[in-house]
């Protein structure tokens, strides 16, 4: 199985258990007239759609460059997870705490509490199998990197917006059960419409985190420094190669890298020679580094050593 299709999967993995899980939860609400749990079942709407424009976004992603976009759709990836982020915020942050207001303003009893309960523990037996996929997915690609670190500096937002996404998800029905309980327990229903505004606080955070991170790739993000700096070392110790000044490089995708050198050739090779050393460089970064699908190199001004023509 291919690295796409394999995070395809756990996408569709995640699609499923949340259509599954919002089915069960919108009936479990007509029952019981819980407001957490219609919060819950839009919120688990949501994070379906949701699959779908991360998966669409893969895909689109994947179109070929043409006249009107020379350096491909890469990015499409990068909106379609702005566009997820700010769904989470509208939708699922937004509905969730307004259902609540409404239900602390007007509560209502619920009725047939113990039904909200099953419901509530099927949804996060399935929630959690599609989490724990989500999880082994993006702990393969993070490396040795800390998890926040790892999600900082991923190049791949359907990754970590899953993982948030179903970790979310876990949260707001741990706190949909307790504001439930506590409404049975004191007879006071406003304590479901509390939780309602709980689940609606906790995706507004993460939603604001993944359209932080998101915005960050749509407006361009450069390359590992790590990787930078291994460039910049196999192009330096080219021979005919001097010095090698800025190297500038940006994601168009989780896989596609442009970069741009500034290279101080010796002053007395050729033409020929410098031609030759370009094709060497290029082929060189290739075979080293895949991500990089364009590279352009300017030859850098012997004027001290400076990277201006002037």
């Amino acid at each position: 199985m291919s690295a796409t299709a394999h995070k395809n999967r756990t996408l569709w993995i995640a699609f499923a258990a949340n259509l599954g899980i919002a089915a069960a939860k919108f009936v479990a609400a007509a029952i019981t007239g819980s407001s957490a749990m219609l919060t819950e079942g839009v919120h688990s709407v949501v994070d379906s759609s949701n699959q779908l424009l991360l998966l669409w976004g893969r895909r689109a992603a994947k179109r070929l460059p043409d006249v009107l976009h020379p350096f491909g759709y890469g990015r499409e990836i990068y909106f379609w997870s702005f566009v997820v982020a700010v769904l989470v915020f509208a939708l699922g942050a937004g509905v969730s705490i307004y259902e609540g207001i409404i239900h602390i303003a007007d509560p209502e009893h619920a009725v047939s509490p113990f039904i909200a309960y099953g419901v509530l523990t099927v949804a996060f037996l399935l929630e959690g199998g599609s989490t724990w996929e989500a999880f082994k997915d993006f702990k393969r690609h993070k490396g040795r990197l800390g998890w926040i670190e790892a999600v900082q500096k991923s190049k791949d937002p359907p990754g970590f917006i899953v993982l948030l996404e179903n970790g979310g998800a876990m949260a707001g029905i741990i706190v949909a059960a307790v504001g439930l309980g506590i409404s049975q327990f004191t007879g006071n229903p406003r304590y479901d419409g509390a939780a309602s505004i709980i689940i609606g606080l906790i995706l507004a955070l993460i939603a604001f985190f993944l359209a932080y991170e998101s915005k960050a790739l749509l407006i361009g993000e450069a390359a590992d420094p790590d990787m930078v700096a291994a460039m910049h070392k196999m192009v330096e110790a080219k021979a005919g190669v001097t010095a090698v000044g800025e190297i500038l490089t940006v994601h168009s995708a989780p896989d596609q890298i442009t970069a741009m050198l500034s290279v101080d050739f010796e002053d007395h090779i050729s033409a020929r020679d410098v031609e030759r050393l370009v094709c060497e460089i290029e082929k060189e970064t290739a075979e080293q580094f895949p991500d990089v699908q364009r590279m352009y190199i300017r030859p850098r001004s012997p004027v001290n050593s400076g990277d201006s023509c002037a």
